[in-house]
């Protein structure tokens, strides 16, 4: 692997001069200096426009930060990528989330197979055909998962419930505390429930133990000896193997790949909750959306890329200027799991230390993504914005039109959102330092035409690849996700009482009074 680092070239030399000036411009200033501000500092994709215009860069800034992206690793990764060359070179692995929703990429014919079985299993749910063991038809659906198999249907399941089948009710089960589990449990019915395992490997801890506790309670209220061979139960892995060793047929297990990283599979049949929701035409349209924002990140100049330039405010912020963190706050509550689904698909893929050539990087990589939905983190944490003392980037997403509201109460919503991001920018001066406002913070605003599954699979590849490009610039690989492994490790030599650790005095103290 090729050194590469970002600090020693002459864009970031110069980023590192032109932050010092920076620091003291308001962007007020900017907007005085150029009246088509907005205009020049904005785009539109499809159902998607992005405002740049209140970031603290102006024209030289953003030629500095186009040509650090020009001039990085980038563009030749991005290629690799969708060529499908093996980038993820610490699993030695190709890395093809986008070929998931490329209907003429190398890999369709594979892809189309695999979900056209994954449509058909969920119109026959949706339709009534598929029964269960009592010849009851399915009500209610629970995905037993964790990280990306859980989080992201979770997620596009809330944002898209306008779509959803309304006789199917979905549940959704991850943590390995079993309080959650128990009290879905006691309000289902075993005949017309049908739970959904997905997980890449089929021996994810949390997974095996929440399907384990699913099994037991479906034996204990039907009689079956073998629930897993029955309708009520399908798996979604990359190893069908070890689904059907446990029991489940095969024509019950969906496959996808080990190229298709956790954080990425909601495009495949790790989305089959969504579909099911939704429909097969319509998660057709999700992936439609997806591919419409490929095509413009492959496609588009840097100074017009979408992805680039989400990602070089970002950098722009973590390495010249000192922000630690970035918020994430919708104004639609359909969009409530959206800051949890960013900070997994940011922080597990850019938290790293260690650069593509094995050294460690000698500047900050992924910020610390957090957020809630608006108008609630106004109550929250938008004391902290307005008048702490960080600088923290905020990413607004507001829905321009939203049929699942009223007229009175989207307008209020839509003000507030609007009014925050002129709050931020503008400030407010008094003599009085507790309601002086300093104003002068940065934030983005994305405003979709109406949320859904086109806007949704937009939305999401443009973070998708922002983080890439990130990751590309920063010379890291995004896509490995080492650092959670240890404490699975240490979390198994605890519950094996053959294996012995020599533990620090805290941990074992810990441990004796946890009574382990």
């Amino acid at each position: 692997m090729q050194e590469y680092d970002p600090t020693t070239t002459e864009h970031w030399q110069l980023l590192t001069r032109l932050a010092r000036r920076a620091r003291t411009d308001r962007i007020l200033g900017y907007f005085d200096q150029d009246p088509e501000r907005c205009g020049r500092y904005s785009l539109t994709l499809g159902g998607l426009f992005v405002d740049f215009s209140k970031h603290r860069i102006d024209d030289e800034i953003l030629r500095a930060l186009v040509g650090l992206a020009e001039s990085s690793p980038l563009g030749s990764r991005r290629d690799a990528m969708f060529r499908g060359e093996m980038i993820n070179v610490t699993e030695e692995r190709a890395v093809l989330h986008s070929a998931l929703r490329d209907p003429d990429g190398a890999f369709a014919g594979t892809v189309k197979k695999e979900l056209k079985r994954m449509g058909a299993f969920c119109d026959q749910v949706r339709s009534g055909e598929w029964r269960g063991y009592s010849d009851q038809r399915i009500t209610d659906v629970v995905n037993i998962g964790i990280g990306g198999s859980d989080l992201g249907p979770k997620m596009a399941c809330v944002a898209l419930e306008e779509f959803a089948q309304a006789d199917l009710s979905f549940h959704f089960v991850s943590n390995v505390d079993g309080a959650p589990m128990r009290s879905l449990l006691a309000r289902l019915d075993p005949a017309s429930t049908l739970f959904v395992v997905c997980s890449k490997s089929f021996t994810t801890q949390e997974t095996m133990l929440n399907a384990a506790t699913a099994i037991q309670w479906f034996q204990e209220k039907t009689g079956l000896a073998s629930p897993m061979a029955s309708p009520h139960f399908i798996a979604v892995t990359s190893s069908p193997e070890n689904a059907a060793q446990r029991g489940i047929p095969n024509d019950q297990i969906l496959e996808f790949w080990d190229w298709v990283g956790g954080r990425y599979s909601l495009w495949s049949t790790i989305g089959v909750t969504i579909c099911l929701m939704i429909g097969p035409d319509r998660f057709n349209e999700f992936l439609a959306g997806a591919r419409q924002m490929d095509e413009h990140f492959l496609a588009a100049p840097p100074s017009e890329n979408l992805p680039i330039l989400l990602a070089l405010v970002g950098i722009w912020y973590s390495n010249f200027l000192d922000a630690e963190t970035a918020a994430v706050v919708p104004y639609c509550e359909r969009l409530s799991f959206l800051p949890a689904y960013l900070q997994q698909l940011d922080m597990e893929s850019n938290g790293k230390a260690a650069a593509l050539d094995g050294r460690r990087v000698s500047y900050h990589t992924g910020p610390i993504i957090w957020g809630q939905t608006g108008t609630n983190g106004q109550h929250a944490f938008f004391q902290l914005l307005h008048q702490g003392t960080r600088l923290v980037p905020v990413d607004f997403i507001g829905v321009i039109q939203d049929s699942m509201s009223s007229e009175a109460h989207h307008r209020v919503l839509l003000a507030n959102m609007i009014a925050q991001s002129a709050a931020l920018m503008s400030g407010e001066d008094s003599d009085n330092q507790h309601k002086h406002y300093p104003g002068n913070h940065p934030s983005t605003t994305i405003l979709l035409n109406e949320l859904s599954p086109h806007t949704l699979g937009l939305l999401l590849s443009l973070y998708e690849h922002k983080v890439f490009c990130q990751g590309a610039i920063w010379h890291i690989n995004s896509f490995d996700q080492w650092g959670v492994e240890l404490g699975k490790r240490l979390t198994g030599q605890i519950l094996d009482e053959n294996q012995g650790r020599a533990f620090d005095p805290s941990t074992r103290a810990l441990l004796t009074k946890a009574g382990l």
